[in-house]
């Protein structure tokens, strides 16, 4: 019953803004306009063991990769992708013995966007999205694991693009309903040599806002992404009932991921990234990473060139 109401309500939105007439030109049906921005920092001391103070040595590594790939292929239907990975470690070294420890992971990020835009010159175009979101390295258990957990998102809607002038800034925004998945393995509390897997499921309405100062061939950058998510239900909601946190699936979740990019020279970049996260079955309050790095970056860029 709850899924048929949010279609319902879906399709009420499409009507309301879709329903008629041309408002804009249809864009021109185009080849793949890539984008690719990469980078890793390191930051680095350490100590001589006869070295007084208390001072302790580290050392502070971080890589990340960010894509986009978007293509107009009629002028109906546009395609946009989006992908960010990010993995660091740091590495301490003992005040008192100056042995290095194993490293510690510092940064941990997989993130892939798809969108496919139904584009009529209409005020908004009807959508449809999807979301894959993971780590590399799953380190909270007794065994390692490998991109877990795995949380999936998939929304249809309406979206517009609000501002876009092409290496200089577009905005865009669109909201919808969907469905989101949470699968995880964790060790078993009874045998921490036997593994459990979990999903859970819960859908509602999803609002996300995308603003992109710069590119990749521009000297400063800059790009947001807002994504808002209010649960409508839940499929463990009844496991909850009668317990303190029974309705904290109802609350809204939030995700603020921004990055400031400065380019130095050709190799050298500068980067202040923050990220604010709220989801209140994980977390009384907001989660908030911030981090800073220098070090040696490549970008990439193919305009739209028309096709031979």
């Amino acid at each position: 019953m709850v899924h048929k109401r949010i279609y319902v309500l879906a399709l009420g939105i499409f009507m309301v803004f879709s329903a008629g007439t041309a408002l804009a030109e249809l864009p021109e049906p185009g080849p793949w306009k890539i984008g690719i921005e990469t980078g890793i920092g390191l930051t680095q001391a350490s100590y001589s063991d006869n070295w007084t103070g208390g001072e302790a040595g580290s050392i502070i590594w971080a890589w990340r990769f960010h894509a986009t790939a978007d293509r107009q292929y009629s002028s109906s239907w546009f395609h946009g992708n989006e992908l960010k990975l990010e993995f660091g470690q740091s590495h301490t070294q003992d005040k008192e013995s100056k042995q290095w420890s194993k490293p510690e992971k510092s940064a941990d990020k997989i993130r892939f966007d798809s969108i496919l835009r139904f584009t009529r010159g209409w005020f908004v175009d009807p959508y449809v999205a999807g979301t894959f979101e993971s780590q590399f390295l799953d380190a909270s258990g007794i065994e390692k694991r490998y991109v877990n957990p795995i949380d999936l998102t998939e929304t249809t809607g309406i979206a517009r693009v609000l501002v876009d002038v092409p290496d200089v800034r577009t905005l865009s925004s669109r909201v919808g309903a969907g469905f989101r998945q949470h699968l995880i393995k964790m060790d078993d509390p009874a045998d921490s040599s036997k593994t459990l897997s979990e999903t859970t499921t819960d859908g509602g309405l999803e609002w996300v806002t995308d603003l992109t100062l710069g590119s990749p061939k521009t000297k400063y950058s800059f790009t947001s992404k807002l994504t808002l998510f209010q649960a409508l239900f839940y499929s463990e909601s009844e496991n909850l009932e009668g317990l303190p946190n029974e309705d904290y699936w109802k609350m809204v979740d939030m995700n603020w991921d921004n990055v400031l990019r400065a380019n130095v020279t050709s190799l050298l970049q500068v980067s202040l990234a923050w990220q604010l996260l709220y989801d209140k079955e994980i977390s009384l309050g907001g989660r908030l990473k911030e981090t800073i790095t220098v070090g040696l970056a490549y970008a990439f860029a193919r305009p739209n060139e028309p096709e031979e």
